[in-house]
Formats: C-alpha cells, structure tokens, sequence
C-alpha cells in the first residue's frame, strides 16, 4: 500500500477552498468536544468570567481541530481505501499531507498556549495531553495494533468536558470524572454500530476493528454489554452534584431506548448486519449522538434550574 504522507499524490486537484481546510479540522467531532467542553465549564461550581469562558471554548475548539488534522495526515493512506474517508481533502489531493501536518501542529501550539495564557496552565497541560492522546497514542498506534483501539483510544474525545472542568476550577473532581465516564463507557458502542454496517470498509484499510478481528456477532454483543455498563454511569453522573430530578429522568428513559437498540442489534444475524436490513444499525448510530447530547444537556437544564432555585438534590 502506498504511504500517501511522504510520496507526491500525483494527482491534479483544484487549489483548496476555505471548506477544505474546515473539512480538514473534522467540523462534527469538533462540535461534539465544543458542546461536553462547555457543559463541563458551565456547570462546574466555580463561575467564569464570559470573555475567559468564551476564549476557553475557542482555543479547545481549535485544539480539537489540530488532532482532526493530524488524525487525517497520518490516516490518510487508510482513509483512502474507505468508502467513507476517500473524498477527505487528503486521500482526495486537495490538501498536500505536509499541509494538514503543518496546521495541525500549528494549531496544536497555538490552542495550548493561549488556553494556558487566556485560562490557567493546567488546563493547557490537559489539553495538550489530550491533543497528544488522540493523534498519536490513538491515530498512530491503537487504531492500526489492536480491535481495542476505540475502546482505550476513546479517553482522546472523553477529555473535552473535564478540561471544561479544569478551566473553571483548576482541577478536577468526581464530577468531571463522571463526565469522563460517560463518555468513555458510550463511545464504543457508538462507534461499533457503524463499524457493523461499514465492516468492509475497515477490512480494505487493514484497520483492526472489532468486527473485522472477531467478527459481528462478538461485536454486537459487545455493543449490548457496553450499553448496560454506560447505563449506571449516566444515573451516577445524574444523582450527582451536577444532576437532579431532570437530569435523573433523561438518562433513566435515555438508557432504556439505548438498550432497547442494543438488544435489537444483539438478536440481529450476519446476514442482517452485514445489509445493516431496516437500518437498525444505522438508526442506533444516530440515535447514539442524540444520547450524549441529551444527557449532557439535561446537566445543562439542571444549571439553569439550580441558578433558579429550582433544581439540583
């Protein structure tokens, strides 16, 4: 297989548009980290200046773009051999490798440094272990030795809502670990109800992936066994200082619905999955986005509430 980082694409492309570059940051992941970063800063109980907050979320914003960066330099030959990653501004020749290097390492020091200056040096630090955890302990290790590599390379995309934490706080405590938690229990399942429906992808990249490694079947009971373990996180984060009534109510009927869909994938046969049939798959990938999004929303609302009066244990 050819390394398209170091050997010329060969390819004649259009010069990149400005959408290129953004594609490049990984817009949705980043939407995911700015979304559980600002949670994590707006219900930690140590207010936050606007202007510093603001900052905050920008530069771990940024952050987060530069492992998307650096994440498509050095997977640009993998992504190349998927469906689902060849039309990226680097396997497609729209953005040389050495390009995307340079603005992800660019990117990386610039969001560090200024987190730190707008903000306080420990979260700086986290973010720059965070940046290093995801492109390099995951993108270049985990993601090609091991069918764990999700599981262990989730902490990466786990970080975003406690270095939230730590900007408020300058530190970290059980409920910034939870946040954690729950990220890090939900991200497997997430990512292994797509890799059901797009195994042949990840077979063609040589990517070890549960589903290539041990098959569907082992993959979809491992789905169902990763949302059973994600369901007691979510109430503890939610009968914690950072939960209450409302927050205790999404994740109970949030749970019940994500485990409703991992049963249904766990009955499901090969046959089924590999034609991802009725999009069962499809549909509990999806829904598995609404998920985060809800049960961090509702530590939202609980904010809200509790500044009201009116919420919080």
């Amino acid at each position: 297989m050819t390394d398209i980082r170091s050997t010329d694409l060969g390819v004649a492309a259009a010069e990149p548009g400005f959408a290129d570059y953004v594609a490049l940051l990984k817009p949705r992941v980043m939407s995911l980290v700015v979304f559980t970063a600002l949670v994590g800063l707006l219900v930690a109980p140590v207010p936050v200046h606007p202007v510093v907050g603001f900052a905050a979320i920008v530069f771990i914003a940024l952050g987060a773009g530069a492992s998307g960066a650096l994440n498509m330099w050095w997977d640009a030959d993998i992504d190349a051999q998927m469906r689902r990653t060849r039309a990226r501004p680097v396997p497609s020749g729209r953005i040389a490798p050495g390009e995307a290097l340079g603005l992800g390492l660019g990117l990386s020091g610039i969001s560090v440094v200024m987190l730190g200056l707008a903000a306080n040096w420990f979260a700086a630090a986290f973010l720059a272990f965070t940046i290093f955890f995801y492109a390099v302990v995951y993108t270049m290790w985990l993601k090609r030795l091991t069918p764990q590599n999700i599981v262990i390379g989730g902490a990466a995309g786990a970080f975003p809502p406690m270095i939230g934490w730590t900007v408020a706080t300058g530190g970290i405590s059980v409920e910034s670990a939870l946040m954690f938690a729950l990220i890090f229990m939900w991200t497997p399942p997430h990512f292994w109800a797509l890799a059901l429906f797009m195994k042949g992808d990840y077979e063609n990249a040589g990517v070890p992936m549960l589903t290539v490694t041990h098959g569907r079947a082992a993959t979809r009971r491992h789905v169902l066994a990763y949302a059973l373990a994600l369901a007691p996180v979510s109430v503890a984060a939610a009968l914690s200082q950072i939960g209450g009534p409302v927050a205790l109510a999404v994740a109970l009927g949030a749970n019940a619905a994500f485990i409703a869909g991992a049963w249904r994938i766990s009955r499901r046969d090969d046959a089924a999955s590999a034609a991802d049939q009725h999009g069962v798959e499809r549909r509990f990938f999806r829904f598995s986005l609404w998920y985060l999004f809800a049960v961090f929303g509702s530590f939202l609302i609980e904010r809200a509430l509790g500044a009201a009066g009116l919420g919080g244990w």
